[in-house]
């Protein structure tokens, strides 16, 4: 999982932020520098090495000049023939930390010296020679004034960074909305981690969730800075290998955890990342926004909430609040990992259990949630198994057709129960709502006209179709009056109440 992922922290140094530096391949793409007719022959992702300045020397011990990040400008005039002294000197540049060697060919070397490009090649060090005559001055000139008009971009480039997360800061945006401008702005996915390494918010910046999360929890290397303030870290934000921005990818994280740390500060709640990432990550699985299931599934298992391999289940809450989700999680939370939120009146809960669990491990779970909500008054509903993420929506749907009759302070059942299943996927269905108006509009039309119970009647009824004395206690008549209610209730629905199939469309009905 990701929280055994290897990780190693990014140094700062001194040297310039390669964001505000222009590289090799840059500085090989000016004209005064393409007129010389450039060859690489040491090149590849030595290309995207940073050039702080341009040197011209032809000197032999040139690197002793170099303080690092410089492009050798040279003829090799003064350069030896013999190949170890050559390999010498490639070695000094390459100590030196030089970003490259142009070499034009001419009157000291008419052909490059295999030693030197071997030896280039061995290193890493960018190689490039010129067939044609160029003026040096005019090359550096033009590199020095592009390496200050991309410096000049960089600063106007902090600038903007630091006024759009100085505005997220002044306006309390979360923690998701300061990740997704982060995103926008590198062109590439950005993650939020807590210090317990479970995600916080996540933008995949148009890529593939499951393809991008899979990769990071695989030890795929990325760009990170701390958040904290005050001596507390609460995470890490993370940015894609892929992202790049004129100020540096390194200057828009640092701002952007800024942003973090000082929402952070204003909360002065322990668990507002917890609670938001939850409730995100929840409303995104029941609005079914996620592209496929697997970006699901990379989610909930990057939240820290596995999925591979174990029982998901739901709990749906009847006029929850926080404070009550915290209660009933905590009763869960022995034997499984949950997450949390509020959605309408509606407190939603999902579970993931070990795989094999037994039900007399769950009696006790679910016995403890009514305890937790024995003193709120509230109901609750535990929703059928959810056949993978794709089927989490589905149980929350059931669990609420169940929540909504629950009786306070209870947990209501919807395993093993197919019909409440039906239920929740036809919510919002017309033709639901039409056999409903069918069924029930006389009994709650008499029940309005006569201060009656008919449609209580009906719901212990069908609650125990085998048993009208029980059927009778649970309605809290006698059962001589009991069926009187039964008689007139056929009466006014037309409706055979002996029939198996009448009872299940009415069964129906009460649940929609």
């Amino acid at each position: 999982m990701a929280a055994d992922r290897q990780e190693t922290e990014v140094i700062r140094t001194e040297r310039p932020d390669a964001g505000a530096l222009i590289t090799v391949a840059d500085a090989l793409a000016i004209p005064a520098l393409r007129g010389g007719r450039p060859d690489v022959l040491v090149g590849g992702a030595l290309l995207d090495v940073p050039v702080r300045w341009a040197h011209i020397s032809d000197s032999e011990d040139a690197a002793r000049m170099l303080e690092g990040g410089e492009l050798l400008l040279t003829t090799g005039a003064g350069w030896p023939g013999a190949d170890d002294r050559l390999r010498a000197l490639a070695e000094g540049l390459h100590s030196a930390r030089a970003a490259g060697i142009v070499l034009e060919l001419g009157g000291r070397f008419p052909t490059v010296p295999p030693a030197l490009v071997q030896t280039c090649r061995d290193l890493g060090l960018a190689l490039v020679v010129l067939e044609q005559e160029v003026k040096f001055v005019a090359v550096t000139e033009a590199i020095h004034r592009l390496i200050t008009q991309v410096q000049f971009d960089a600063l106007q480039a902090r600038q903007r960074v630091h006024d759009l997360f100085t505005g997220l800061s002044l306006r309390g945006a979360p923690a998701g909305t300061v990740v997704r401008e982060t995103a926008r702005i590198l062109g590439a996915p950005v993650l939020l981690r807590t210090a317990a390494d479970e995600t916080v918010a996540f933008a995949a910046a148009g890529r593939e969730e499951a393809q991008v999360l899979d990769a990071f929890r695989d030890g795929e290397v990325w760009e990170r800075v701390t958040v904290e303030a005050r001596g507390t870290r609460w995470g890490r934000l993370h940015a894609h290998p892929d992202a790049g921005h004129p100020a540096g990818v390194l200057t828009v994280l640092e701002s952007a955890a800024t942003a973090l740390a000082l929402g952070r500060l204003a909360d002065g709640d322990d668990r507002a990342w917890e609670r938001a990432a939850s409730t995100a990550l929840v409303r995104d699985l029941l609005d079914e926004s996620f592209a496929t299931p697997a970006d699901a599934r990379a989610r909930l298992e990057s939240g820290g909430f596995p999925v591979h391999g174990r029982v998901l289940h739901t709990l749906v809450v009847r006029d929850a609040d926080a404070a009550m989700l915290d209660a009933v999680t905590a009763s869960l939370s022995t034997r499984g990992a949950v997450r949390q939120a509020v959605d309408g009146r509606d407190g939603i809960v999902l579970v993931s259990l070990p795989d094999g669990i037994r039900a007399s491990e769950v009696d006790p779970l679910l016995a403890g949630v009514g305890a937790a909500l024995a003193a709120s008054g509230a109901g609750a509903a535990w929703g059928p198994r959810a056949d993978g993420v794709e089927g989490i929506a589905a149980s929350v749907r059931a669990a609420r057709v169940l929540a909504a009759r629950a009786v306070a302070g209870t947990v209501a059942r919807g395993d093993g129960r197919p019909l409440i299943r039906l239920a929740g996927e036809l919510q919002g269905d017309p033709r639901l709502a039409a056999l409903r108006e069918e069924l029930l509009a006389p009994l709650e039309e008499w029940d309005a006209a006569h201060r009656g119970d008919l449609v209580e009647v009906l719901r212990a009824l069908v609650a125990h179709p085998t048993s009208r004395t029980a059927a009778a206690a649970a309605s809290g008549l006698s059962r001589s009056v009991f069926y009187q209610r039964l008689e007139l209730i056929a009466d006014l629905t037309d409706a055979d109440l002996e029939d198996g199939e009448t009872l299940a469309a009415l069964q129906l009905a009460l649940l929609a």
